[in-house]
């Protein structure tokens, strides 16, 4: 099962520039969280602090007990073998073929024996649907491929967390729905805590079990995807909605002469009715995510702590789930 991890307090600055402040939020253990977030917010930043890459400069980062930000050095290298980071481009190296890069970290942090190495990278080839390809140099396949590629390097070390930097960038529409569905489809094999860092609204409405997003230097929210869906910040519509109108601007957020202006016009779109899309389930043949029967104890237990519009929407998805029969939910008036 994948580890939790709990950051507290995290601000990061370069010089002079505050990257974002005080940033508090969990990632539960086994669960796939998406992190929204407009160009420039620091997205990439955070994954990178998570992983001890990036030093910030306040706040703790604790996995099994470690910070990854103040435990001494040998504490923080041996965690991050705990994760499997797949990079936004797929960082392969160009004069090797998918085989090695993929075997690459094996070769670097293990004395496995070529034929374990071997057994293992083709078996991530397989998951990662690229069997046939394995001779293949980055160069000569598709970016999609290459996608995959960097997933399944993420993957050979047995992660109990992946981090995922904008794995759709790039990718048309139908690659990006495959996408999707791998990644759903790798957290019911490996039971792994995931966090993957997107624009892609079709990814954020169908792949995970939480969400959040940054904005002006802090997080604006962070918790189950309900909540974020049904959300009322301006930052938070605009951003699901792909509208001009609201606090984002084309370089950084508007000021407020610019919201006030937008404010005082007419409305160039009218409100249309909050829809949550189902979240995707595994492939056909594969086993259900244990992680689906953890979230729904753990968000039922928090449903009196969330805004109205989540609540209605977390009893909606559990009224139609196919374990509602044995839930006993809240009654619609219940909470705050």
């Amino acid at each position: 099962m994948g580890i939790e991890v709990v950051v507290e307090g995290l601000t990061m600055s370069f010089g002079k520039q505050n990257i974002w402040q005080d940033v508090s939020l969990t990632l539960p253990a086994g669960e796939v969280s998406v992190m929204l977030g407009p160009s420039g917010t620091g997205k990439t930043v955070f994954l990178k602090s998570l992983i001890g890459l990036l030093k910030p400069q306040q706040g703790r980062v604790l996995i099994n007990g470690v910070d990854m930000v103040s435990s001494p050095e040998r504490d923080i290298y041996e965690t991050r073998k705990l994760f499997g980071l797949m990079f936004q481009d797929g960082a392969l190296f160009g004069s090797m073929s998918l085989f090695d890069n993929i075997a690459f970290p094996l070769r670097e942090h293990t004395r496995k024996r070529e034929s374990e190495i071997r057994r293992i990278v083709m078996e991530r080839i397989e998951l990662v649907g690229l069997l046939g390809a394995e001779d293949k140099l980055p160069g000569e396949i598709s970016g999609g491929m290459r996608k995959r590629a960097g997933l399944a390097r993420a993957l050979v070390l047995d992660p109990q967390i992946v981090l995922c930097d904008e794995p759709d960038s790039g990718l048309d529409p139908v690659r990006t729905a495959y996408l999707s569905q791998l990644l759903i489809d790798l957290n019911a094999r490996i039971d792994a805590t995931m966090l993957i860092v997107t624009h892609n609204l079709d990814i954020a409405a169908t792949v995970p079990d939480n969400m959040g997003m940054f904005f002006r230097r802090r997080l604006v929210t962070f918790g189950p995807r309900e909540v974020l869906l049904t959300s009322d910040e301006p930052v938070v519509i605009q951003f699901l909605a792909g509208r001009r109108e609201g606090p984002i601007g084309m370089s950084e957020e508007k000021d407020a002469a610019l919201l006030a202006a937008e404010a005082a016009g007419p409305a160039a779109h009218p409100s249309a009715p909050r829809v949550i899309v189902p979240q995707l389930e595994p492939s056909p043949g594969l086993p259900p995510r244990a992680a689906v029967t953890r979230r729904r104890e753990r968000v039922l237990g928090m449903l009196d702590q969330l805004p109205p519009a989540a609540r209605a929407a977390i009893r909606d998805t559990y009224a139609h789930h196919a374990a509602a029969p044995t839930l006993t939910l809240p009654a619609p008036g219940s909470g705050s």
